[in-house]
């Protein structure tokens, strides 16, 4: 992985799912395992420690998703005190220490710049929304606010002179087209040149944050940390179930896990948008655009270069979740590759850098090694079960102590954490949203699990092409695109 892979792009171009790649990923994975273990028990082997290695899978996840769920049932506020009574004793008995925010009286928030990032075509339907919000909606610190939306796009669009109005009318507004870019990478780097604020938060253009947002951030960046991600929530989550499950999961990434771990282990991830950022810290990290994952990579070498992450999280924005399957495939397996990608650069210098404590690195141990071996290992239980009723013509139900412990654990950990994460849900969603995520968060797992595989498969053959998160563009846009491009050749 040590070239440097410049990814293909065509963005708004329709992909297919790859059912070729899923089939042969899981003839792979489980149809080939299956003969396999078949074979090792018609010669006598006992594969009860292959089960057992499974269980122990299914168990530190339920394990980590449990602890995860307690400490945000326990401590809601990254502060030096706690509330009263049994959720303060409880809270003592985790080993919550990070990621705490002192009471002092904080300066003023300095001279602040938000970068917008889009791809005009895609999203040419949602952007004057997002710049009308920042604009008037955003507290603006004194010493200075700016707003930079950095696009690039095949063609002009009329959205652009819409822009230009807004930008005309208001100086805290600069409109920057970045000719010849094909990454949001390219697009933030040349924002990066000629932001002059002292924070500076990175946007999606579907993304409006809270009114306090900096001010929120500025209290991190005040005292050490060098970056604050905040956290995401759904906009438009009552469109399908798709969205309302995809509702329900960002409330467990990011009010439930990527909170705890911040508490916990003072240590946290850029997610690419509502983060917020020393301006000198981000001049120096920028952005990597052969990654499809630029975000992680950037936090991973931003870590390893000795700078503080936290995780807040108070500061809430909105963005849009894809609503319809195509586009949810296409943005979870860019996720999956991207972390591949920075699992496989960055997992060995993250043991040996001297600015992570152990706990650390084995927290991101947990999140770059094991999350790419999850899917591997605990898809083993079928080619394990099959080939024994394939062997004896039946499944014998087992009594060992551990592998009923690493069920009951594991059945214990989905609906605990969908209590945690609906009990401090930013939006009071209806009860059976979370219902409905726990009845079939079985099934949503597995599913990104095939997405896991087929993104493992894409990588290995360096399939790296990029596709946004499509936002519903019409089909007399793309006829144009199509037809200007056409017309080109």
């Amino acid at each position: 992985m040590g070239e440097d892979v410049r990814v293909e792009y065509d963005p708004i171009r329709r992909t297919s799912y790859g059912w070729g790649r899923v089939l042969l990923t899981h003839l792979i994975v489980v149809g080939l395992p299956t003969i396999i273990y078949y074979q090792l028990r018609v010669a006598g082997h006992d594969l009860f420690w292959l089960h057992i290695i499974v269980a122990a899978t299914y168990f530190i996840t339920a394990v980590v998703l449990i602890w995860e769920a307690l400490i945000t049932l326990t401590r809601r506020r990254a502060t030096r005190d706690h509330t009263d009574g049994s959720r303060r004793m409880l809270a003592r008995l985790l080993p919550a220490a990070g990621g705490r925010l002192s009471i002092a009286t904080l300066p003023p928030t300095p001279a602040a710049t938000i970068i917008v990032a889009a791809f005009l075509p895609n999203e040419r339907d949602i952007i004057v929304d997002t710049v009308r919000h920042l604009l008037t909606s955003i507290e603006r610190p004194a010493a200075g606010f700016e707003v930079i939306l950095a696009y690039n796009t095949p063609t002009h669009l009329s959205v652009e002179d819409e822009l230009a109005q807004i930008a005309a009318a208001d100086p805290a507004f600069t409109l920057l087209r970045v000719e010849g870019s094909e990454s949001k990478a390219e697009n933030v780097d040349a924002a990066i040149e000629i932001a002059s604020g002292e924070i500076v938060s990175i946007l999606d253009a579907d993304h409006h944050p809270c009114p306090d947002c900096l001010a929120r951030a500025w209290r991190w960046l005040a005292q050490g940390y060098d970056v604050v991600q905040g956290r995401s929530v759904i906009r438009n989550h009552d469109t399908n179930t798709l969205t309302r499950l995809i509702a329900v999961e960002f409330e467990c990434i990011y009010a439930v896990s990527h909170t705890a771990r911040s508490l916990a282990l003072d240590t946290a991830i850029f997610g690419g948008s509502n983060g917020y950022w020393r301006a000198d810290v981000l001049r120096e990290i920028r952005f990597d655009r052969s990654m499809m994952t630029e975000d992680i990579d950037a936090s991973a070498r931003a870590l390893l270069g000795g700078y503080r992450i936290a995780h807040d999280r108070s500061i809430i924005s909105t963005e849009l979740a894809p609503s319809n399957f195509h586009a949810f495939w296409c943005q979870r397996k860019r996720w999956a590759q991207g972390w591949l990608q920075v699992s496989l650069k960055h997992q060995a210098p993250m043991w040996r850098t001297k600015h992570l404590t152990a706990l650390q690195k084995l927290h991101w141990t947990y999140l770059l090694l094991y999350r790419e071996l999850y899917p591997l290992i605990t898809l083993q239980i079928f080619p394990v079960v099959i080939s024994l009723w394939l062997h004896q013509g039946d499944v014998p139900l087992r009594t060992h102590w551990f592998l009923w412990l690493s069920t009951i654990t594991t059945l214990a950990s989905g609906p605990l954490a969908t209590v945690s994460a609906m009990k401090n849900a930013h939006l009071r969603y209806h009860w059976w949203y979370g219902l409905i995520y726990g009845a079939i968060v079985i099934v949503f797992v597995m599913l990104k699990n095939t997405i896991v595989l087929v993104a493992m498969y894409d990588q290995l053959f360096k399939k790296t092409d990029w596709v946004v998160t499509r936002r519903d563009i019409s089909h007399r846009l793309e006829e144009e695109l199509a037809a200007q491009e056409s017309s080109a050749t």
